[in-house]
């Protein structure tokens, strides 16, 4: 049985990953999880410089997921290096990292310093607001998700996913952008834009008003939008939002995804990744799949 997959060149022992942002860089989460049995972790999102994120309160727990309003908080990119990337080269998993910014500058700074380190992908929040355009996300506008594609492709030395945003009309459109502009594959869903209101104090759930809706609850979307991206490009996809269980993970790799990431749930059972890859492999057993690969966008009418 092979579980294995390559994005972008990068071989991987199997499909799952770790959504960046519930899982820190896997030090908090090494003595549940074997690092070693992931196909790759996906970094907290790192920054040129440190960040102090928004004011609390900034998690919610809602029906079905959870709010999150943390605002990237991060030590930055000197810290990662010093602490993060060392304790992550102990392991044989593909380490990726997050990067994020409110410039273009910002982003390409992170990604010059990660350019002779062992760090095996970049994955590029464009979710970020980007403070020259009046703070609307990059990734909500087709024009500068191309720019800063192409001005971080012509500095990286690693291969390059765009964690496309949810939060826009076409995500197709989105992600032919970013294919056109030279990313090396996708990743989708990032949150979807949310809100709670306590009806007993009459006040907002979070400070910020609003926050990141992640959780069971957005995965149906999630999976619509892994499909028309998948529809739209040629190259890989990573896919996530709201997968609890292995049957979650096959649909999403069903629907075209060549790798899928665990978030919220790591939150709620830290061993949800290890639970998902064994599950895949339980799956690929009962229905005789000799390849992962003969699953992907698999789905027929």
């Amino acid at each position: 049985m092979n579980t294995t997959i390559k994005i972008a060149g990068i071989e991987m022992k199997n499909p799952v990953m770790t959504a960046s942002g519930t899982f820190g860089s896997g030090m908090e989460y090494s003595e549940f999880v074997d690092l070693n049995r992931l196909g790759g972790v996906i970094t907290k999102g790192v920054s040129n410089v440190p960040w102090v994120g928004n004011p609390t309160p900034r998690v919610a727990e809602t029906y079905g997921g959870m709010l999150n309003a943390i605002g990237l908080q991060n030590p930055g990119v000197d810290v990662f290096l010093e602490r993060d990337l060392p304790f992550l080269n102990q392991f044989h998993t593909v380490s990726v990292i997050n990067v994020c910014g409110k410039t273009v500058e910002d982003y390409v700074e992170v990604v010059e310093r990660m350019a002779d380190t062992s760090i095996g992908m970049l994955e590029i929040n464009v979710s970020c607001p980007n403070v020259k355009e009046g703070a609307i996300a990059f990734g909500q506008n087709k024009e500068a998700l191309y720019h800063i594609t192409k001005e971080i492709k012509a500095k990286a030395k690693q291969p390059v996913i765009m964690k496309l945003s949810p939060n826009v009309t076409d995500i197709g459109e989105m992600a032919k952008a970013a294919e056109a502009a030279g990313a090396d594959a996708v990743s989708l869903i990032n949150t979807i834009t949310g809100m709670k209101i306590d009806i007993h104090k009459r006040m907002f759930a979070l400070a910020n008003k609003t926050g990141g809706l992640s959780g069971p609850a957005i995965k149906p979307v999630a999976v619509r939008m892994v499909y028309q991206a998948a529809q739209a490009v040629k190259i890989p996809i990573i896919g996530m939002g709201g997968i609890a269980t292995a049957d979650d993970a096959i649909e999403f790799i069903l629907a075209g995804a060549s790798g899928v990431c665990v978030g919220a749930m790591n939150f709620v059972n830290p061993y949800t990744t290890i639970e998902v890859i064994d599950g895949i492999e339980a799956y690929m057993k009962k229905y005789n799949v000799a390849d992962i690969h003969d699953l992907i966008g698999a789905v027929h009418s």
